[in-house]
């Protein structure tokens, strides 16, 4: 074999901090405290700090490969943490403060985390599970004087480290960078252990043309949190392209959004459906109330989007959703659900549709589908479950040897949702493996049938479960929040689906409730409703021949 003569420079964290320090230093970043004022200060700034952040941990006693967890909110602190804790060779780790202290107790042991940074106001959670977890060391974010006793003082170990000690380190780009936990919907959380190069590379990936097309002239305000999936990895992809960053705290009201939004002349934006539906809710009550006139790109994943709020914001807002598709073993970005030249000049419902699917492979990423027969093909119509690789997929999770089923012999991550790929590689996610409605031995998509429901102008949020039935052991219920000052009937909502739909798709039964469980991610909660429903159309007065 021939190599290349081409130098062996390594794709790490440390040089996309030096590139933002260098390049991009009079950069603003604007981040929320927990008191609603705002912090401002600059990618100069942020490199100090994450400096000193390094040197600190450093003297603390971390070393090569040691976790560093964080329990904060999204602020410039936890900001400095990504560089920071980066910048010493040690692996950040977010933890999501959403979770349940049992499990947030099951993490931190099992990454076996030295040190944990925490944002004061969730110091009571901190509490209900400090005391079975073996960190060396808490550090608090505060701006109070007074610490718990035993805990370090986040500002005062900045004070004291020098910036000026500090050297870039030289990191082999296949060392561990940073580690993320699945939300452990199927069974216990599983660890994803991610590497510099991997997510060096993606950071450059979203900022191509057909991903997000980030830039240094954007202003980008990643709604999702910083805990989930590396914010989406969008920390690192904005400080390699010098975009202006803009963090919220964790209240996420529409209005509080949206004059965001306005007053920081966002440009990008991103987050997960749900916050988006009830932003278009309150634009669509106050159309003119906000100047979005700069917001050239709202990004929605985590959840397949309703083809209702894509049109909803392109038609009545003149806004565009670009959906992506994506896992926390995949860093988390998969596909980009961009509009291909062949269809702009295609009809809107022809555009819509396309833009409602879940995109195209980003690039280095490959998909296939799985069915009972082998493979699929790319028709649009057959079914499998979606296997994927790339240069950022997760080979194996950490510490977890039964986690080897998730993975095929020949090395591809078995994602868990079902899918159809047409003919120039798009995918469309009909819906979870462990959410599938089976009746009567045929198979509905949930996702499917929960988008229509969302198109309806009465319609909020919808989930369709499977419950029991004494026949076709399987029909779908859907559950159904209206929007506020609205009303439809069940009858009403099966005959706006009917047109759309065969007969046996229908749901058996719609339940309208004031609100639907989410997880800790913010997606719908699927398992809840199936507990909670599971008998409702087994009952005699409710029983229905299909």
């Amino acid at each position: 074999m021939m190599h290349g003569l081409m130098m062996n420079y390594p794709l790490t964290v440390p040089a996309i901090l030096k590139r933002a320090e260098t390049l991009y230093g009079s950069k603003e970043i604007v981040t929320e405290q927990p008191d609603k004022s705002w912090h401002r200060y600059t990618y100069g700034d942020l490199a100090q700090r994450a400096k000193k952040l390094a040197i600190a941990l450093l003297g603390l006693g971390v070393q090569s490969g040691d976790r560093v967890a964080t329990l904060c909110w999204n602020r410039h602190p936890h900001l400095e943490a990504y560089f920071g804790v980066t910048a010493a060779g040690a692996v950040v780790h977010t933890l999501n403060p959403r979770l349940h202290p049992d499990d947030l107790t099951y993490i931190v042991n099992d990454a076996e985390d030295k040190v944990l940074l925490v944002d004061d106001c969730l110091l009571p959670l901190l509490e209900q599970f400090h005391r079975r977890v073996s960190c060396a060391h808490v550090v608090v974010i505060s701006s109070a004087a007074q610490k718990p006793a035993g805990m370090l003082d986040y500002e005062q170990l900045l004070a004291e480290a020098k910036a000026e000690e500090f050297r870039y380190p030289d990191l082999d780009e296949q060392q561990a960078v940073a580690m993320c936990y699945t939300s452990g919907t199927t069974g216990k959380p599983k660890g994803v252990l991610y590497s510099h190069r991997a997510l060096a590379l993606q950071a450059m990936a979203l900022g191509m043309v057909d991903a997000l097309g980030i830039c240094e002239a954007d202003v980008v305000i990643p709604v999702v949190p910083l805990f989930h999936a590396n914010g989406w990895n969008l920390p690192f992809a904005c400080a390699l392209a010098g975009s202006k960053q803009v963090y919220l705290g964790p209240h996420l009201d529409p209005p509080a959004l949206l004059r965001t939004l306005e007053r920081e002349r966002a440009t990008l934006a991103a987050g997960v459906p749900t916050i988006w539906l009830a932003v278009l809710q309150e634009l669509d009550k106050n159309p003119r109330a906000y100047d979005l006139s700069r917001l050239r790109t709202i990004m929605t994943g985590g959840a397949a989007a309703p083809r209702g709020m894509i049109e909803g914001y392109q038609e009545r807002h003149g806004l565009k959703v670009l959906h992506i598709w994506g896992m926390t073993e995949m860093s988390p970005l998969g596909s980009t659900g961009y509009l291909p030249c062949a269809l702009r000049e295609s009809p809107s419902s022809d555009q819509y549709a396309c833009r409602a699917k879940q995109g195209v492979p980003a690039a280095f990423i490959e998909f296939r589908a799985r069915g009972p027969a082998g493979l699929v093909p790319w028709d649009g119509k057959s079914v499998g479950e979606l296997e994927v690789r790339g240069p950022w997929v997760a080979r194996a999770y950490y510490n977890c040897p039964e986690g080897a089923a998730a993975f095929t012999d020949d090395g591809w991550f078995r994602t868990g949702d079902i899918v159809t790929i047409d003919a120039r590689g798009c995918i469309e996610i009909q819906d979870r493996a462990k959410d599938v409605i089976k009746s009567g031995g045929e198979w509905i998509s949930s996702v499917a049938l929960e988008g229509a429901l969302m198109g309806h102008p009465a319609v909020a949020e919808a989930a369709v479960v499977a419950v029991e039935h004494v026949k076709w052991q399987e029909r779908p219920l859907a559950v159904v929040v209206l929007k506020e000052g609205k009303t439809a009937s069940a009858e009403e909502l099966l005959a706006f689906l009917a047109p759309h739909f065969a007969r046996w798709w229908l749901p058996e039964a719609i339940v309208f409730v004031d609100e639907i469980p989410r997880t800790s991610a913010g997606k719908f909660l699927k398992r809840a409703l199936r507990e909670r429903f599971r008998n409702y159309l087994n009952q005699e007065l409710l029983q229905k021949p299909i």
